[in-house]
């Protein structure tokens, strides 16, 4: 069983997005993405302490947008192509209504052209850091408004935001959805494997 991911090379095969959704309608076992640099990232399954962060991290999310109402909440099962080519898919991810609304059922059918407005990326113990962070950077070049890289592995948190430096916190912390989550606060332990 393979362990870490496997990225291969197709910049010059030219996926269309169509292509792509296809190639992981028919791979259904398998977790793919494609970075803006045209490489192709097989993704081996979490294992379950990831798993239960993940879902832990998605259901507060969820809980705080029931509440607000603001807008709607992603797991890590879904693809957004992305403006500037890469096709992700971030552990956790929020659109604002107004956004997501702008999109046609036939958009939100299938990889949704759209960047979500704040992600949760999860460092899991085969994930390379410095492909979590060109992730970030993706997203942030393709409009995101906040990102958070959990980085269990060194106890910290890489917090991203539109025209600012990373922020680096340490672990425990308190994380603030600022003002693209209104009111939102997450608790962080330091994680313990």
């Amino acid at each position: 069983m393979t362990t870490q991911s496997v990225i291969l090379n197709i910049k010059n095969v030219e996926l269309s997005d169509d292509q792509f959704y296809q190639l992981c309608q028919i791979n259904e076992d398998w977790k793919l993405e494609q970075t803006a640099k045209g490489e192709l990232i097989i993704m081996p399954p979490v294992g379950a302490i990831s798993g239960n962060r993940e879902s832990e991290f998605n259901a507060d999310v969820v809980i705080w947008n029931r509440q607000s109402k603001l807008g709607k909440v992603f797991s890590s099962s879904t693809v957004f192509t992305l403006p500037n080519g890469g096709k992700r898919s971030p552990d956790v991810a929020w659109i604002a209504n107004e956004r997501w609304e702008s999109l046609t059922i036939q958009e939100k059918e299938k990889f949704a052209k759209i960047c979500p407005d704040f992600v949760i990326e999860l460092r899991s113990r085969t994930d390379s850091l410095s492909q979590l962070q060109e992730k970030m950077q993706e997203y942030l070049n393709s409009g995101l408004r906040l990102g958070w890289l959990i980085d269990t592995q060194n106890q910290q948190v890489e917090i991203y935001r539109q025209n600012q430096s990373v922020e680096i916190v340490s672990l425990p912390t308190s994380l603030s959805g600022e003002n693209v989550l209104p009111g939102f606060i997450l608790e962080l332990p330091v994680f313990k494997d």
